[in-house]
């Protein structure tokens, strides 16, 4: 099964759980009822913003898209074996491709309040999406490449071995700079 369709299948399963219908979950998390029906059928790659919101409707963490059997000992990270990688397509409602392939370091890990990702963010093609925020706080770590972080009207330029700390309600857009794929740790805090 394909991370988007894994995204989508989880989405709808949380939503039957808690007996709603789309049309509620849109109103909840203030995303289109086209929108929600597309995730859910697999069609759309969600982008990260509208996702947090989705699960912040549903009452659930982000890290929940993640997690098979939560345990409440330390989650330890493995590079090496080959972990789930979930796409996301950025701010485009449209997009059915991914330019942004997160791997959860934090898989299983019970009742966190971080979700840290390693995230092979790719170049963009064509036109810049719009700025989307979210409630929390980011910290993002280069460790190759370069990318360029939109946010607000400033614009940040940042190479292997720099970084950033934000607060996520402010618009913003992350991106590799340049033609070559860019990695980079991030740790993203969103309350519930």
């Amino acid at each position: 099964m394909s991370a988007e369709n894994t995204v989508g299948t989880k989405v709808r399963q949380l939503r039957e759980m808690k007996e709603m219908s789309v049309e509620q979950l849109a109103e909840q998390s203030q995303c289109h009822v086209d929108q929600i029906r597309q995730i859910e059928a697999g069609a759309l790659v969600p982008s990260l913003s509208p996702l947090m919101e989705i699960y912040r409707a549903l009452g659930e963490r982000l890290g929940t898209l993640m997690d098979d059997a939560p345990v409440d000992g330390p989650a330890v990270f493995d590079g090496v074996q080959s972990p789930q990688v979930i796409r996301f397509s950025g701010k485009d409602p449209q997009a059915t491709s991914s330019n942004l392939d997160f791997t959860s370091m934090a898989v299983n890990k019970k009742d966190r309040h971080m979700e840290p990702f390693m995230i092979d963010v790719k170049p963009r093609s064509g036109e810049a999406p719009p700025l989307c925020g979210h409630e929390g706080e980011e910290f993002i770590y280069v460790l190759s490449g370069a990318i360029q972080i939109n946010y607000g009207k400033t614009s940040y330029e940042l190479e292997a071995g720099q970084s950033i700390y934000y607060d996520s309600i402010v618009p913003h857009d992350v991106h590799a700079r340049g033609a070559e794929t860019a990695k980079i740790l991030a740790v993203v805090y969103a309350p519930c």
